[in-house]
């Protein structure tokens, strides 16, 4: 009798929990959803629709004008070129980067493991600043290059951190140990094993480091001046902030309509830009979760 009793306030508790999580999830995915879909509505609706507020839900005189104009801007698809570029190539270099890093301080053998990493968790908190960085690339001969984009962020302590953690908790070292008596090469080990034991914690760093790559704008705003090697989200910032004229219609037009047709711009702009990265997530995402968690948790 006591046990049905129990069984039943468990049971009762266990509905009042699982009504609140969903309550919270629901809030809270209205708090991310609804910004999107106003994004997304604002895009195709009239420009005077836009502005005046009367868009909430759904579009409002749908249109595909802005999309036009968009489509119709070469800086828009110069910026395209270069943001694929710098996150491809970008992307690249910070694997090669991390990997190579990363498994020689994943293991206990290596001299000094510990002073190392202390070295590379020392840079976390304690930075040389902005200027000094700057100094620093100048002086390097890289300014208003690509390499500006791709060398200065080769490597993300925090990504390293969360790789080493991964070959230390998740690749036996008797695994290691057997391949080196084998005659096994470093190098041969890393190839041949540890890189296809690792596709998890691979996938979750071509997703950090690919879309920092592309969101990237702070340091085209720095290094570059030179327009042609601009990345889409510097493009993007322009039409923003600087709300630049030549992306909202000729000359002939007015200043009112040329405004509207700009705020249009600015949400069809996002969409345009975002696109790419909603289409590469899928394929990552059902490495996401366990690469983050085994790679972060332990160790």
């Amino acid at each position: 009798m006591h046990t049905t009793i129990e069984n039943k306030l468990r049971s009762r508790d266990d509905k009042l929990f699982d009504a609140a999580v969903y309550i919270i999830t629901a809030v809270l995915l209205i708090m991310v959803g609804y910004p999107l879909l106003f994004v997304v509505s604002a895009s195709f609706s009239n420009p005077i629709d836009v502005v005046e507020g009367r868009v909430w839900l759904l579009p409002e005189g749908f249109t595909l004008a802005p999309y036009k104009q968009v489509f119709e801007n070469s800086s828009i698809w110069h910026g395209y070129a270069n943001t694929i570029f710098y996150a491809v190539v970008g992307t690249f270099i910070n694997l090669v980067m991390t990997l190579l890093a990363a498994y020689p301080l994943s293991r206990k053998d290596l001299p000094g493991q510990q002073f190392l990493m202390f070295f590379v968790t020392f840079t976390m908190f304690f930075s040389g600043g902005l200027i000094p960085t700057y100094l620093l690339v100048k002086s390097l001969g890289i300014t208003n290059t690509v390499w500006a984009m791709l060398i200065p962020g080769a490597i993300a302590t925090y990504n390293l951190i969360v790789m080493r953690s991964f070959f230390q908790n998740n690749i036996p070292n008797e695994l290691q140990e057997s391949a080196w008596m084998d005659g096994c090469t470093y190098f041969r080990m890393l190839w041949s094993i540890i890189i296809p034991l690792s596709k998890p914690i691979l996938a979750v760093m071509v997703l950090f480091y690919g879309v920092g790559h592309w969101n990237a704008y702070f340091n085209a705003l720095i290094y570059l001046k030179d327009r042609d090697l601009f990345p889409l989200q510097l493009i993007l910032r322009e039409i923003l902030i600087l709300n630049q004229d030549d992306m909202a219609g000729g000359g002939a037009a007015g200043m009112t309509e040329r405004v509207m047709m700009a705020e249009s711009i600015k949400y069809s702009v996002i969409i345009v830009s975002s696109v790419p990265v909603m289409l590469l997530y899928p394929f990552i995402q059902r490495y996401f979760v366990k690469g983050v968690m085994i790679g972060s948790i332990k160790g």
